[in-house]
């Protein structure tokens, strides 16, 4: 704090030559000095760094007078925290009020007394030091935060790729399955940001949570049998009850995560959303629910088209790849039944993005 006082700066904005080799000389000693013989050169002086941290400005001047100087002052904030104290013979207590009004923290009556500007000079030189002190303390706490904030976001990310890429290891054919679909996930919801159904659902952090959290909607998988997940050929009914489960193994998952927060979270819900229910269908013939149109959260239908037409796209050891635009007409085909209608027209709409998508992270 010491060390900052001893670097601080006054400017002094009088037009009686007088009186600022008088404020000169009582204020050398201790501040670095600047000086303007009117409000026009001290606004001048003000435009450019570094800022002084204190200015005595007399009130009476010819051009700009000292309230109009100060009300500028103010009302810029590269300058508005920069303390400004009144030097004037004006007296009366309407005068001081509006030399309060326009911004000033002191005002002091002509002919000055030395000790009186001195102390006040002193007392206001302190005060700015520690608001400085206090902001930059702010900044540095605020760094700080945004810093620990991004590190956490991170490990975040990590964990759910390591996850969401466990429940992959236990299919090898699916390869970049959980990153062509997250892709897919946030094309398909800011094509439908617009829309009058989705706009207040899918804003930009919602997009972004459900992008990260699209990756683990098969996490469940992980406890589906290798007989049953890797099987070859069509499942029996037997078996098809079983692989179904992994909507809700990874739902439960999910939910004993949530239990040990102490508050909600919008990304785990999102993410419980997405694994218990992708594989419900617009039409109430999907499962593990059965539920139907807007019963089905949004992040679940979104994650529906883009799961489907990554099957469609992909190898699997029961089907080999179908080419995009065959792809595009059987979601099409769907419209109404298993997919929402309105998420159908805007994944027909940017069918071409799909198709970026897939190439960009290609298994081969």
């Amino acid at each position: 704090m010491m060390k900052t006082l001893s670097r601080q700066t006054v400017l002094i904005v009088d037009d009686t030559p007088e009186n600022l080799t008088l404020l000169y000389g009582l204020l050398k000693d201790s501040y670095r000095i600047l000086v303007a013989n009117s409000g026009e050169r001290a606004l001048q002086l003000l435009a450019d760094d570094p800022l002084p941290d204190l200015v005595l400005l007399d009130v009476m001047m010819p051009g700009i007078g000292g309230f109009a100087v100060c009300r500028q002052l103010k009302q810029d904030p590269r300058t508005a925290g920069i303390p400004v104290i009144f030097l004037t013979a004006k007296g009366e207590n309407e005068d001081e009020q509006a030399g309060f009004d326009a911004g000033a923290v002191d005002y002091i009556i002509k002919p000055i007394s030395p000790p009186i500007v001195r102390a006040r000079v002193r007392t206001h030189m302190k005060l700015k030091a520690a608001a400085d002190f206090l902001e930059d303390q702010a900044a540095f706490l605020r760094r700080e935060v945004e810093q620990r904030t991004q590190e956490v976001q991170v490990i975040q990310d990590v964990t759910i790729m390591a996850l969401a890429s466990l429940a992959e290891t236990r299919d090898h054919e699916t390869g970049n399955h959980i990153r062509r679909t997250q892709n897919y996930v946030r094309a398909l919801a800011r094509a439908l940001q617009p829309h009058p159904r989705f706009c207040s659902v899918l804003d930009n952090d919602t997009i972004d949570m459900l992008y990260k959290s699209a990756p683990l909607h098969d996490i469940g998988k992980v406890g589906i049998p290798d007989a049953i997940l890797l099987k070859p050929g069509k499942l029996t009914p037997e078996e098809f009850e079983i692989m179904k489960t992994h909507t809700t193994l990874g739902r439960d998952a999910i939910v004993t995560a949530e239990k040990l927060l102490d508050a909600p979270s919008s990304f785990l819900r999102l993410a419980r959303e997405i694994a218990n229910y992708h594989q419900e269908k617009w039409d109430g013939s999907g499962y593990p629910e059965g539920l139907a149109g807007d019963a089905i959260p949004v992040s679940a239908r979104l994650m529906a088209v883009a799961d489907v037409y990554d099957a469609l796209i992909s190898r699997r050891v029961y089907k080999p790849p179908f080419p995009h635009e065959q792809a595009v007409a059987m979601i099409t085909a769907g419209r109404g039944q298993h997919f929402d209608p309105d998420m159908v027209d805007a994944f027909v709409d940017i069918s071409e993005e799909f198709r970026a998508i897939a190439q960009r992270f290609s298994d081969e």
